[in-house]
């Protein structure tokens, strides 16, 4: 489920950066996508459970996951104006070494010297890539940095709330309280797409949204995150296939080798929760059926 749902995401970043690149604008597409994503939890959900989809148990939580994610989204798709589709995703993947460092004050986890050594060492990966103070840095790259870290809380609070609600309940709150954020700045923005394809673009990201973020939200429900963190890195494959098939773009030798780094600091966590879970799943007294 979450293979398949990083691949929602990145083809729907494909088609962002494609509409972004024709000049309709980010803040637009952004709300179009979530507009879309309602709809479809409208017509899929309320004809059996109606109104109960508005009805949380944690609806707090809810308002803050969903407003971290539209902010991430409309930051990324922002990014996406200016940046290679490869480096807005090498960027997100240092998003388990920030979920690592939050999860301890939000989850309470501990985390010892050899995870923080792999955190920093991620970290290091993303300087490679964003060249700070060089002469290749771009600037609108803290847009993605401002993405990477909004999506980080996105992913904590996604392990907060894994079964406080329903699927059609998160659904709901993740793209209703997008769109009535987005709709007015994207009503000043707004400009008509030009070509039928635009439009049906557009209209298919919130379709590509809708299916990842329920399977991204059904395979927590499922699994533990430490075991779904490393399927993050797929994205990599999917973008650069996708990359160079609609924009005929390959990633640089820097982002490469920042990848490199950031994928070996990520596994290297994901190997560490691993370990610690599977010791104190088995400490004596603890049932091991």
């Amino acid at each position: 489920m979450m293979l398949i749902a990083f691949l929602c995401f990145a083809t729907m970043d494909t088609s962002v950066k494609w509409l972004v690149t024709a000049a309709v604008p980010a803040l637009q597409v952004a709300f179009l996508r979530y507009l879309m994503h309602l709809v479809w939890v409208v017509v899929l959900y309320m004809p059996k459970q109606g109104l109960s989809i508005a009805h949380s148990n944690r609806p707090r939580l809810l308002l803050l996951r969903a407003v971290l994610l539209f902010t991430s989204t409309t930051l990324n798709f922002i990014a996406l104006n200016y940046l290679p589709l490869t480096t807005t995703i090498a960027i997100f993947f240092a998003s388990p070494m920030v979920v690592c460092l939050l999860s301890i004050p939000v989850l309470g986890e501990k985390v010892g010297i050899r995870r923080f050594t792999a955190v920093a060492i991620g970290f290091v990966g993303v300087l490679i890539i964003i060249h700070p103070g060089g002469q290749s840095f771009n600037m609108h790259m803290l847009y993605s940095i401002g993405a990477l870290l909004t999506a980080s809380g996105y992913f904590v609070m996604s392990r907060v709330i894994a079964g406080s609600d329903t699927n059609a309940v998160v659904q709901f709150y993740t793209a209703g309280i997008a769109t009535v954020a987005l709709a007015p700045v994207a009503f000043v923005v707004w400009e008509w797409p030009s070509t039928g394809l635009q439009w049906l673009v557009l209209l298919s990201i919130g379709s590509f949204g809708m299916l990842g973020h329920s399977l991204l939200t059904r395979a927590h429900q499922r699994a533990d995150a430490s075991m779904l963190a490393p399927t993050v890195y797929s994205q990599m494959i999917y973008i650069t296939i996708l990359g160079w098939l609609v924009f005929g773009t390959t990633p640089d030798v820097s982002t490469l080798l920042g990848v490199s780094v950031i994928v070996a600091s990520g596994l290297y966590i994901w190997q560490r929760e691993r370990h610690v879970e599977q010791r104190i799943y088995h400490e004596p007294g603890r049932s091991t059926k």
